[in-house]
């Protein structure tokens, strides 16, 4: 199976943030059950040109190379309900939206939204701090821009209106 990181930089990705820290053996089961999702992974009947990884046991990425087949509203259906069976079967959320993950000496910490602002208005998340940017959308913003220092970060755009 091929990496995200061996993948074409146009290549699309979803990322999935877990609603709470993976254990290594979950990481193991959804790197298991992801693999396996990959290798049948079809949109209009054609075969995915795709990967899966786990990052920090907290992020779930999948990656498609388009060039090949088009992840279709069907295509892209079937990775969402796939996503929604794995958070089912391990009892959490890859779907929350309101945690913001951030680096503080090398280690991903996590705060809700309305906490990381507080944060930032008390002058603890500066803007060398680094957040994770999950609204990347291919391998290429993936490698190079996922993690940003908080200055170039989507954030710093809504804490200067």
């Amino acid at each position: 199976m091929k990496t995200i990181e061996s993948m074409s930089a146009d290549s699309r990705v979803w990322i999935y943030q877990a609603d709470r820290k993976l254990s290594d053996a979950e990481v193991d089961y959804i790197e298991l059950n992801g693999f396996q999702f990959i290798e049948e992974w079809s949109s209009h009947g054609a075969n995915m040109d795709a990967s899966i990884g786990v990052y920090y046991n907290r992020i779930l990425v999948i990656a498609a190379d388009e060039s090949q087949a088009q992840a279709s509203g069907c295509g892209i259906d079937k990775s969402v309900r796939f996503v929604k069976e794995l958070g089912e079967s391990l009892n959490m959320d890859f779907f929350q939206r309101t945690q913001v993950l951030y680096k503080d000496s090398n280690e991903i910490l996590e705060k809700p939204i309305h906490e990381f602002w507080a944060m930032r208005k008390a002058g603890i998340i500066q803007d060398n701090t680094i957040v994770l940017d999950n609204t990347v959308k291919t391998v290429g913003d993936l490698l190079s821009s996922w993690e940003v220092p908080f200055k170039k970060s989507w954030h710093a755009e809504m804490w200067g209106r």
